[in-house]
């Protein structure tokens, strides 16, 4: 049960810190006392004037999930999972906002869920030294014109743990969704992908390294508007216990005549036909020494 799991791993305090692409900080104080565990995300960043707001709801599912990770067995998905657990979120903070009456005012919290949700799921695994950083973003992709839209998440490299490389090229934590094949991207849309392959490299090296993102290039045939919705561009998921860092992800839009645009973490452009989007999802965080063979 998670309140044995909380009494075995013994009365002390955990902490950790999560730096988004724009500098605000995700804080977490973890207190375990006699079989309970208080969760407190006091002095993390303020609401936000975007859509990077996470709700109670988020951060809830977001412990629950970690907890089952770190408890390692077939428990119910149930509330009573979170009997033993109390969890501290200051309002007015970007995990839990203020929703006044008027709708115009709320914040917003599209990528809260998709986006913040991930980097939760790291602060709380970091918090507890159980496992490296994981890529920390969905690397949401949106494209598409009068005729057509298209929507997708990208994988990336999962965080190594002790004594477990972690695994390339995959959806990790929040994501759990599957990519359009090849053949049917290109026979709907005015799109061509040139290149799908794991990113060689990008996985933090340890005693056990980290696992590999993704490299997607998509070529447009026709003039679209794309947008990104991205997290882990300016600094790498984090190593555990002396491993090292994955590599950020990166996002470059090549024009027509060789012409590059580094986009942002947050990004839109005009994309014509004959420009191409080359996408780099981030690699996990490595565990351990590299310098000490596992």
């Amino acid at each position: 049960s998670c309140a044995k799991f909380l009494g075995e791993t013994g009365d002390c305090e955990l902490s950790a810190r999560q730096a988004l692409d724009d500098g605000d900080e995700l804080a977490l104080r973890v207190t375990l006392a006699g079989g309970r565990a208080t969760l407190d995300f006091s002095g993390s960043a303020p609401s936000r004037p975007d859509n990077l707001n996470a709700t109670e709801a988020i951060a809830t599912s977001a412990a629950c999930y970690c907890l089952r990770v770190l408890i390692g067995k077939d428990l119910p998905l149930n509330e009573g999972l979170l009997e033993p657990v109390d969890l501290v979120l200051p309002e007015g903070t970007l995990l839990n906002p203020a929703f006044p009456d008027d709708p115009a005012g709320c914040p917003g919290v599209a990528g809260g869920n998709v986006e913040i949700s991930q980097r939760l799921v790291d602060l709380i695994l970091s918090a507890f030294g159980r496992v490296a950083c994981s890529q920390g973003t969905m690397n949401n992709l949106t494209f598409g014109n009068a005729s057509f839209s298209h929507y997708e998440t990208v994988g990336g490299g999962a965080g190594a743990a002790l004594g477990q490389e972690g695994t390339s090229a995959v959806q990790v934590h929040m994501t759990n969704t599957a990519i359009t094949d090849p053949e049917i991207l290109e026979s709907r849309f005015p799109v061509r992908l040139m290149g799908f392959c794991k990113r060689t490299g990008s996985g933090g090296k340890g005693s056990w390294d980290g696992g590999e993102g993704i490299e997607r290039r998509y070529l447009f045939e026709e003039e679209v508007e794309l947008s990104l919705l991205t997290q882990r561009r300016v600094s790498g998921p984090d190593g555990l216990a002396g491993g090292g860092a994955g590599l950020p992800g990166e996002q470059v839009l090549i024009r027509a005549d060789g012409t590059e645009e580094v986009l942002g973490s947050t990004d839109s452009r005009t994309a014509r036909a004959g420009d191409c989007l080359v996408l780099r999802t981030p690699g996990g965080g490595g565990a351990g020494d590299p310098r000490v063979l596992a």
